[in-house]
């Protein structure tokens, strides 16, 4: 069985990769794919494969004798439907049996948060790809509350009190590295990847305070409001527009959705908002 993990210089793929070198079986079966060698982790016993989403190419080679793919999907971009696009075409080119894919809670054209409209293009395209396929669909991250908050300790954002189960990467990334090392049964399926209860934001704000022993706070912002506190930065409106979409479908209550995936694959419940922003990945 080899494995292919993309993004292994990421949070997310850099814990798949740790996780799939601790049981590694032999020389070879783990291949970690970067688009700068230079920061690839230097996991014992691991290939390290140079590609971008964008190079088919590269794509091609990188992938391929490969049994099961992470396909980690790509940073925030105009384009960023298009790099899925040749790198699971590439994918099925080179032969690769499994793509497991890190989707997004209620992807689709018409999710509130515009980044998930991506992540349901692309889910579409590992279905017409012909290749089996997972979709990982995580929540926001509890984890990025922590970078949310900044330095001043304070999340701003129009959520009012819509609630969110904030999942930890390190369940996500476990559940990855568990699929990925048998991932027949779980072809074809959809898994929703939560934390263990929904929470406003508001609530989460307390919680990581609790946690870290620093106060945090929670500022709902008109829409009018979130565009000002954000235009300093410069971001182009499609971008602004994902990062504010971010708080309107909390507010909206799209992401209202507890799951017991987590629990499902990994045979425990899910860590929790105040376990994670209290060792975060």
């Amino acid at each position: 069985m080899r494995i292919a993990v993309t993004g292994a210089t990421g949070k997310v793929g850099g814990e798949v990769a740790r996780l799939l070198t601790i049981e590694a079986d032999g020389e070879g079966r783990l291949r970690l794919i970067v688009r700068d060698a230079a920061r690839a982790p230097r996991e014992p016993g691991a290939e390290i494969a140079v590609a971008d989403f964008s190079d088919a190419a590269a794509c091609r080679a990188a992938f391929a004798d490969v049994d099961a793919l992470l396909l980690v999907s790509a940073g925030e971009a105009v384009d960023r439907i298009e790099q899925h696009r040749t790198a699971i075409t590439a994918a099925a080119e080179a032969g690769v049996g499994h793509i497991v894919y890190t989707s997004f809670l209620g992807a689709s054209p018409s999710a509130e948060f515009t980044l998930a409209r991506d992540h349901g293009a692309t889910e579409q395209l590992l279905r017409d790809s012909g290749v089996a396929w997972t979709f990982l669909r995580d929540s926001f991250y509890a984890d990025v509350l922590l970078d949310f908050a900044g330095e001043e300790r304070l999340i701003r954002g129009p959520a009012g009190v819509g609630r969110c189960a904030y999942v930890a990467r390190a369940d996500v990334a476990e559940v990855a590295a568990r699929i990925l090392r048998d991932p027949a049964p779980w072809a074809g399926r959809a898994l929703d990847l939560t934390g263990p209860v929904a929470v406003t934001l508001g609530e989460a704000a307390l919680l990581m305070t609790r946690a870290r022993g620093a106060e945090y706070e929670y500022v709902d912002e008109t829409l009018e409001e979130a565009r000002a506190s954000r235009a300093p930065y410069g971001a182009p409106d499609w971008q602004v527009d994902a990062w504010i979409s971010t708080y309107t479908a909390i507010g909206s209550g799209e992401l209202d959705v507890v799951s017991g995936d987590v629990e499902l694959v990994l045979g425990r419940a899910p860590r929790t908002l105040e376990e994670t922003v209290a060792d975060p990945l």
